[in-house]
């Protein structure tokens, strides 16, 4: 049983890129698959003539050696007289895994004086019935489309600057391990010795700074707020030179006022410093990474009122 469509999924990027090279990198199979979140494999079958579609076989690893597979046919065209090409496509699945049980979009690309429009809009029939509709609708849908805007900008990095897709996950796994992790100190040091247990030492190195003990909640509150901003500021890349002043600041500080402490099996120099490191290796990571945000998700002419 299938269901209604909900909305289509729209997305554009613009690409500092000739088409030649974006056309390249979506319509070769074993290309494409390097950058689409999407898709594991994409294989091409056998095409009797140029008048028919070109037919594909696409696989996509979801985990547990388990599989999604499916089927479609797409036909490119690059005759258009602006100069502009699309590529449009229809897709299915019979896998009784899959989600989707039939669609169909499209790919245009638009040669600009500021760079070359890439978008897509593209949309898909569910199966499972009503749950099926409520999955795609709160859960399935949305990360298709931050999936394909994701892929878009991986595509655009190793377009415009030859960053090639396996490095941009590369480095937006280590990113997200280096602000996960930041977060997680700040936070378990705001909460557990600071507002939980109220941890002796945290105390004797307060009043050592010359500070009084009614300051220490309002200390870890401030501790675990910095926590929680490393993680909902996620593309604030300063954020990280901020942490590395953070920790350099208040290791100079016990080392002018609690300098004891230091030899302790757990001290201040060792996490400060891994702290600050970590901060570091995020903030060059940090520097090209792909982002969903930089594509558009709405269709311009929609928002003008006249899609």
């Amino acid at each position: 049983m299938t269901t209604r469509r909900q909305p289509g999924i729209y997305v554009e990027i613009l690409i500092d890129a000739p088409l030649e090279r974006v056309w390249e990198l979506t319509q070769e199979p074993g290309v494409h698959q390097r950058w689409d979140l999407r898709f594991t494999n994409i294989e091409y079958l056998p095409r009797p003539s140029s008048e028919e579609p070109q037919r594909f076989l696409y696989e996509t690893r979801i985990g547990a050696g388990l599989a999604i597979r499916g089927t479609g046919e797409s036909i490119a065209t690059r005759t258009a007289e602006d100069g502009s090409a699309i590529s449009s496509l229809r897709f299915a699945s019979d896998d009784a895994l899959s989600l989707i049980h039939e669609g169909a979009g499209y790919w245009r690309y638009i040669p600009t004086s500021s760079g070359l429009r890439f978008l897509t809009w593209y949309d898909y029939r569910t199966r499972f019935g009503r749950l099926g509709y409520l999955a795609d609708r709160t859960i399935f849908r949305p990360l298709m489309g931050w999936a394909t805007a994701w892929s878009f900008d991986r595509m655009r990095l190793w377009a415009e600057h030859g960053i090639p897709p396996e490095l941009s996950l590369r480095m937006a796994v280590i990113h997200a391990m280096c602000r996960t992790g930041i977060a997680f100190v700040w936070l378990w040091h705001g909460l557990v010795p600071k507002l939980i247990f109220k941890d002796p030492d945290e105390q004797a190195m307060l009043l050592q700074a010359g500070v009084g003990l009614r300051w220490l909640p309002w200390i870890g509150g401030g501790e675990i707020l910095m926590g929680i901003l490393v993680l909902a500021l996620w593309r604030w890349r300063s954020l990280f030179l901020l942490n590395i002043t953070l920790m350099i600041g208040a290791l100079a500080a016990v080392l002018l006022r609690s300098p004891a402490y230091l030899s302790h099996a757990f001290n201040p120099m060792t996490l400060n410093l891994c702290v600050a490191l970590l901060a570091g290796v995020g903030y060059i990571v940090s520097a090209q990474l792909p982002s969903a945000r930089r594509c558009l998700r709405v269709d311009p002419r929609e928002k003008d009122g006249n899609g």
